[in-house]
């Protein structure tokens, strides 16, 4: 529903500086600004670059960028140091060599830069696009043959203003001063952690097997219909049977060749001559409404025009109105809906030096600090989240130092301990063995509860007395039929913080919509806006909806906190996943908005950078390159030992090289073949040119620079040994990464830590629940709840 005026901004108490330039940086300014906070933009005197990225929307002034107002509504612009004071946050996007010399005073400083402060990629020249090549996101997707299919935008950047606000968010809720690093690089790994975990033991989810196919599941992808595109994402076997069913061939569902998604996969030729000509019978909106009925995880994939228009975003009011230089279109409103104190829809963005000498607003004066450490260091969150988004979330919240105990239940342990029902799975603890739950819920403790029990139900609403937060990711019903919704849980904690993350948010037409990332990626319409031209829209991630999700999530909690330690109100938070993934698409929603297009698809070209793209190396490499300006172009002449390129006067400029685009990417291609995609990288890296080789996810524990940052931490851990945790994308600058401080908790690890001491629960109680099932530190198989629920 549309934001009240009347609604208090939650970080209005704050004042936040920026400074520098990028997209990272003004993101995570706009999270700050959106939410109430006194943004101070400090410009150079012909203003900030971003000023001149497309989209461009006409005003009275010229020419103006769609993407820099929407990135800084609610900002004020300086261009002068003198009258800004101290601050509570400097957001520093300069690159690191240039942050030597005075700062500005501020309790948080936070350094925004493409791979942090050290490391051999420190002072690479970068673009979005090159940053998430050597983060392991464009290896899977595209033609099986190649190129990779690499995502134009900001989606890179996105991400990692979300990761310096989350750890900024934290760093002010202890109140301590502190000086950070963000590695954007670091922050989009989040993306790559599914193939990088599970291509240890399953190689080929890493492997690319054509547009829209991905491992391990299938059908994954987008498919004509007879009037639109609808967006299929089957995973587990009743799932696939439901399809079947749905499209008239329910004998398809019951072949056993085709039980697991690996092997439909196998057969995908055979099942897409099937099913496609089927799809084609029916509009899109008409299969949507079967599997809503049927509770299949499709989606219509809209373009930009019926995005804009869906009346279930509209009226959770999930696009607001930009203003400047007179000109006024829409862009994506925040995504964290907090119910009591949501975002400012929308907003004007202001002119060069607008507010130079005008007083500043005076601001209230700062609570006192908790004591140094970890940022959030006391906070306690109770998660009830499973699979990837919310356990991203409260992996993020445990990293900062919160203590997250992770509730599971015998009988429905997290999703990502896997799913297979044979015995075999529960003699051998295979749930204990699988690495995605080992990377995701690493610095948490565990219990088992089973919350459809009465007395289970009761000991969580005892543990939410002691707590914080609540994360959670159930199905909408699924928490008000046990008994255990917001308005009960508040009851014992009134001032209670909690995230919901239902697909497309809790009330609405969609709100028990079943969706997975996938899904959530093409309801989102940035698969219309993908791939080449000719391509049918084209899946970029096998799951973006997830990682995208866990981290906006984890900035919903630390906003309502801050809210928290300024008023002590709790707040309910209703985060519509797929609302998340709109910052993503916001260049093309901006686009259609302002000139009534969102633009081509242009494939791994780019609107601006000539030549840009994905070239063939030695050894089946890849490698991303992006000519950012003229004097790249004479750079990437000279790495190429082409100087009658570089003496041609008619590719000077971006303009003549769009003439001979596809001439210009055969020579280098063919220069790239010539050698191994790292010691390409080299070669363009010497020149000044933006580039970084395709990693495989697998690869990521090799890379030499996440080597020298101490990204990777070895871990130890019962039944999974040895393994390679990702570090949080932030850290104390000067510093190592935060550390590893436990494994991931095996299944009921920690009852009586918390049942016994936290609660205070005698022995001989703790036993009790232990004979009737409702806690446990075994995964209990179908077969068996059967059973017991049949003698119950």
């Amino acid at each position: 529903m549309p934001r009240d005026s009347a609604a208090p901004l939650p970080l209005v108490h704050l004042r936040v500086v920026e400074r520098g330039s990028g997209v990272a940086l003004a993101y995570a300014g706009k999270l700050f600004s959106d939410f109430g906070a006194q943004v101070i933009k400090l410009e150079p005197p012909g203003g900030d670059p971003l000023r001149r990225e497309p989209p461009l929307v006409g005003t009275a002034e010229g020419p103006q960028s769609a993407l820099f107002a929407w990135l800084n509504t609610n900002k004020r612009s300086v261009t002068r140091l003198d009258g800004i004071g101290d601050c509570d946050v400097l957001l520093d996007g300069r690159p690191p060599v240039e942050r030597d010399g005075p700062s500005l005073p501020a309790t948080i400083q936070a350094g925004i830069s493409w791979f942090g402060e050290s490391g051999p990629y420190r002072d690479f020249a970068a673009t979005d696009t090159t940053c998430r090549a050597l983060a392991g996101i464009f290896a899977g997707t595209g033609p099986a043959e190649g190129p990779p299919s690499m995502l134009g935008g900001m989606a890179g950047a996105a991400v990692g203003g979300i990761a310096a606000f989350n750890a900024v968010a934290a760093a002010l809720l202890s109140g301590a001063p502190r000086r950070l690093e963000v590695s954007i690089h670091e922050a989009n790994i989040a993306i790559a952690e599914y193939q990088a975990a599970q291509g240890v033991t399953h190689p080929m989810v890493e492997h690319r097997y054509g547009v829209n196919r991905f491992a391990p599941t299938c059908p994954l992808g987008v498919y004509r219909c007879k009037e639109g595109w609808l967006g299929v994402t089957i995973v587990t076997p009743a799932q696939f049977r439901a399809f079947c069913d749905m499209i008239g061939a329910p004998e398809v569902g019951q072949d056993p060749r085709f039980v697991i998604g690996f092997d439909r996969l196998r057969h995908v030729e055979e099942l897409e001559a099937l099913f496609v000509p089927r799809l084609a019978e029916r509009t899109a909106e008409a299969w949507f409404e079967e599997a809503l009925r049927r509770r299949l995880p499709l989606a219509v994939v809209p373009d930009m025009a019926t995005l804009l228009a869906t009346p279930t975003h509209r009226a959770r009011d999930a696009f607001g109105t930009v203003r400047i230089g007179g000109a006024e279109f829409e862009g994506p409103t925040l995504p964290q809906r907090l119910t009591r104190t949501p975002p400012l829809a929308g907003g004007t963005a202001p002119k060069p030096g607008e507010h130079d000498g005008q007083a500043l607003p005076a601001r209230p004066s700062r609570k006192p600090a908790r004591a140094a450490g970890l940022p959030l260091a006391g906070m306690r969150v109770i998660d009830l989240s499973m699979g990837w988004a919310g356990p991203l979330c409260t992996r993020q919240l445990a990293d900062l130092g919160a203590e997250v105990i992770k509730v599971e239940a015998c009988q429905y342990p997290d999703w990502w301990r896997g799913v297979d029902p044979r015995p075999a799975f529960f003699e051998e603890r295979q749930y204990e063995k699988d690495l995605r739950f080992g990377l995701l819920n690493r610095n948490k403790i565990g219990i088992t509860l089973d919350l459809t029990a009465p007395e289970g139900a009761a000991l969580l609403k005892r543990l939410v007395r002691e707590a914080d937060a609540v994360v959670e990711n159930y199905a909408r019903e699924v928490l008000p039929k046990l008994g255990l919704d917001y308005p009960i849980l508040a009851a014992e904690r009134p001032d209670l913080v909690m995230v919901s993350m239902p697909a497309f948010g809790g009330t609405g037409p969609w709100r028990d919509a079943r969706a997975y990332g996938s899904t959530l990626e093409h309801a989102s319409g940035l698969p219309s806006v993908s791939g080449e031209a000719h391509w049918p829209p084209t899946t970029n991630q096998l799951a973006y909806g997830d990682p995208i999700g866990g981290l906006n999530a984890a900035a919903a909690v630390l906003t309502a906190l801050l809210h928290r330690r300024e008023t002590g109100e709790g707040q309910h938070i209703d985060l519509a996943q797929v609302e998340c993934i709109f910052p993503l698409v916001a260049p093309w929603i901006l686009a259609q908005s302002a000139t009534g297009s969102p633009g081509p698809r242009l494939g791994n070209r780019h609107p601006v950078n000539v030549p840009h793209g994905c070239f063939p190396c030695a050894q089946d490499g890849w490698i991303a390159v992006a000519v950012t300006d003229d004097a790249a172009w004479q750079g990437l002449c000279r790495a190429m030992g082409r100087e009658d390129l570089a003496a041609d006067p008619a590719l000077a400029t971006a303009a003549g090289r769009r003439e001979r685009e596809g001439e210009l990417e055969a020579a280098l291609a063919a220069w790239t073949t010539g050698d191994t995609a790292d010691a390409a990288m080299a070669a363009l890296q010497a020149e000044g040119v933006a580039a970084g080789a395709i990693r495989r996810p697998t690869k990521l524990t090799q890379d030499p620079h996440l080597v020298a940052r101490g990204f990777w931490q070895p871990t130890e851990r019962p039944w999974l040994g040895q393994h390679d945790q990702p570090s949080a994308p932030f850290r104390e600058a000067g510093a190592g990464p935060f550390p590893v401080r436990r494994p991931a908790p095996t299944l009921g690890e920690s009852n009586a830590a918390v049942l016994g001491g936290l609660l205070g629960l005698p022995e001989a109680r703790i036993e009790r629940l232990k004979a009737a099932g409702i806690i446990g530190t075994e995964a209990v198989p179908v077969s068996a709840r059967k059973a017991r629920a049949a003698v119950g």
